[in-house]
């Protein structure tokens, strides 16, 4: 066989003349598209333009991992929107040269097959995947702010029909091997056992090609039924996001309906319309999300600390959650509290979660039989992971942690779910209180991926690690926090809702006007469904912890609901009515009130706390503040972060100014 290597290529002729592509991106963990792994593939191609291979199998050299998309870290060097329609082109026309070769190719995937990289395989004639768990498909450009962009528009719309294409790349979702291939977007699947490389050989040199759409699904690309699609479509996207925040999605439709039966309209309407989207500010906003995500992740990257068995004491909302979720990433835990009549409901809540996560009936049984009911607690002593969940209350939690130091594993991670008290007040009875740390999980643990890594100047370095390495195992975020009261997400909130509150008592403002006015600033949502969602017993402790004088009439307000019984969507009213689910809100409430100047008025202590957190040392910088209020608060993704949003609201007034 011979080989012809590349800095992210290696080239390969076998005695039957078929060609082996492997993308090997040097000095990277995973594949992705560069303009340099770009460049090197036209030189390619233009050599198997003059020397046909009897056929050509692509490939990647990197273990359960094709191409995971574009080079995202790229993006933020595009400098105008007319540069990044230049490089859209030429990479359509090298991969319209890819699919025009004349001679047989497939490519198999094996692993992660995302954005450009299932753009460069829909160029192939026949498409090969692995039928394991790691494999994934899917256009995940959305949650970008842009669209597929290398002719992904185009080729799948033509490949499996537009119907089913746009709901792939509008969701932004990832299909496991069996759904692509039930798609149409795969050919052929192999087993955990079976062989890739001879099923994708066999493939060329017998000539296979993708079958393409049934007709039903090809009638989706037509001038009618698209048009009726696309206002669907248009109407379904928009009750999950504004299009005057997120208009990637609704370009999408847009140019679908209008060139849908043409593939190389489609192309054109993507140069024009994704370089608009990749030089706007939703996308540089979503991509900064991506690259805090990224950093969040690499938390905890130096322990090696893998945790079997985890033990939660304290089965109220949240201890039972945070149990729910360890099981579902396939963790032993140990549930305790006074008595069984307390952890029964938090067993139900899992139940319904896993039942809605795992699907089948031997997965969700599997978790059930993880998740254990210890009234006594003995599962303290085997755990790995001891988690701390009970009630706000200084005394009780030393009393715990001081019974619990003599029992537990040396090397167990003792850990504290505390919103607000400070850690060093709770480690003060341990004979090592270095050993504690906080984990700071958020309501509801399902759906929050933040969890903050809580330290003081006591805590060893070795612990917040081994903390954040927990974190990243079961699939949350970590990030690294000192500990002061309220911490950072907190902190920041209590400002946020006291002004809330403060407004809706003063001034009669309605409570439906305060949450439209968040939520039209990008808040997934307002202030005071948030209070309702978090639990108002909960918002009254942590008023009381940060609130100080200034929130003496607020937190009055919190506490004669909380006597009442009304503590928010768990007991199913506090300040809004709750209904499978959904608070019960008043439409006309807001009518006649200046939304925009209200969402100003509530966001003002809101961004003065971030400053304030970032100034008094909280967490280490701007990234880590704008990381914790995004994935802790939810705070308006396609803005960035709270302290980009004000960096670059700043640039843009001195701009106009100099104007």
């Amino acid at each position: 066989m011979s080989t012809t290597e590349y800095r992210n290529w290696r080239l390969e002729h076998d005695l039957d003349k078929v060609c082996w592509l492997t993308i090997d991106r040097e000095g990277e963990s995973s594949n992705s598209l560069s303009q340099d792994v770009l460049t090197e593939l036209a030189q390619i191609v233009t050599d198997l333009e003059k020397n046909h291979p009897r056929g050509l199998v692509l490939q990647s050299g990197k273990n359960h991992s094709f191409i995971v998309g574009a080079d995202v870290r790229e993006f933020d060097q595009v400098k105008s929107t007319e540069e990044a329609e230049q490089f859209i082109r030429e990479v359509h026309r090298l991969f319209d040269r890819v699919e025009a070769l004349p001679f047989p190719t497939a490519v198999i995937i094996d692993g992660y097959c995302l954005g450009g990289g299932l753009e460069l395989a829909l160029c192939f004639d026949y498409r090969v995947a692995a039928n394991i768990e790691s494999t994934r498909l899917g256009f995940p450009e959305v949650k970008l702010g842009i669209y597929p962009g290398f002719g992904g528009s185009a080729r799948t719309t033509r490949q499996i029909g537009g119907f089913q294409a746009m709901q792939i790349m509008l969701t932004g979702r990832m299909l496991r091997a069996h759904q692509a291939k039930g798609l149409g977007l795969v050919d052929q699947l192999v087993g955990p056992h079976g062989g890739l490389r001879w099923a994708a050989r066999n493939a060329v040199l017998k000539g296979r090609k993708s079958r393409g759409p049934g007709r039903a699904a090809k009638l989706t690309n037509s001038g009618p039924a698209r048009k009726f699609l696309a206002g669907q479509m248009r109407k379904q996207t928009s009750a999950k996001a504004n299009p005057a925040h997120y208009p990637a999605p609704f370009e999408l439709i847009d140019a679908w309906e209008e060139c849908g039966d043409d593939p190389r309209k489609m192309l054109n309407e993507e140069a024009v319309r994704v370089a608009r989207l990749i030089n706007g500010s939703t996308s540089k906003g979503l991509r900064r999300v991506f690259s805090l995500m990224e950093q969040l992740k690499s938390q905890g990257k130096g322990s090696d600390f893998k945790a079997r068995r985890v033990h939660v004491i304290g089965a109220g909302v949240m201890g039972g959650d945070i149990a729910a979720w360890c099981v579902l990433q396939g963790l032993e835990v140990t549930l305790q509290d006074r008595e069984m009549k307390y952890i029964e409901p938090a067993l139900k809540r899992a139940k319904k979660l896993f039942a809605k996560r795992l699907k089948t009936a031997d997965r969700i049984a599997g978790a059930q039989s993880r998740l254990i009911a210890d009234v006594e607690g003995t599962g303290a002593e085997r755990a790995d992971v001891i988690i701390e969940a009970i009630f706000e209350n200084l005394e009780a939690k030393q009393k715990l942690f001081e019974e619990l130091e003599s029992r537990v594993k040396p090397t167990a991670i003792l850990a504290t779910n505390t919103s607000a008290i400070p850690l060093k007040d709770i480690a003060s009875v341990l004979k090592k209180p270095a050993r504690l740390v906080g984990l700071h999980f958020f309501n509801p643990v399902a759906k929050m991926p933040l969890v903050e890594v809580v330290y003081d100047k006591q805590t060893r370095a070795e612990e917040i690690e081994r903390g954040s390495a927990f974190c990243n195992q079961i699939n949350r975020f970590p990030l690294p926090v000192r500990s002061s009261p309220g911490f950072l997400v907190n902190r920041v909130l209590a400002r946020y809702m006291l002004k809330a509150f403060q407004i809706h008592r003063e001034r009669e403002v309605p409570k439906e006007a305060l949450d439209k006015a968040a939520e039209r600033f990008g808040m997934p949502m307002g202030p005071v469904e948030l209070a309702d969602t978090v639990g108002l017993d909960v918002g009254l402790g942590v008023m009381g912890t940060l609130g100080g004088e200034e929130a003496g009439e607020e937190a009055a307000l919190l506490k004669a609901l909380v006597d009442q019984g009304k503590l928010g969507k768990k007991s199913g009213e506090g300040f809004y009515v709750w209904k499978k689910g959904r608070a019960q809100k008043d439409s006309d409430a807001v009518e006649g009130i200046n939304l925009e100047s209200l969402a100003q008025e509530l966001m003002q202590p809101y961004f003065d706390e971030c400053r304030a957190c970032l100034a008094d040392g909280i967490v280490k910088d701007s990234d880590a503040v704008d990381a914790g209020m995004i994935f802790g608060t939810g705070f308006a993704p396609f803005r960035g972060g709270p302290l980009f949003y004000l960096e670059n609201s700043s640039k843009r007034s001195e701009e106009n100014e100099d104007e």
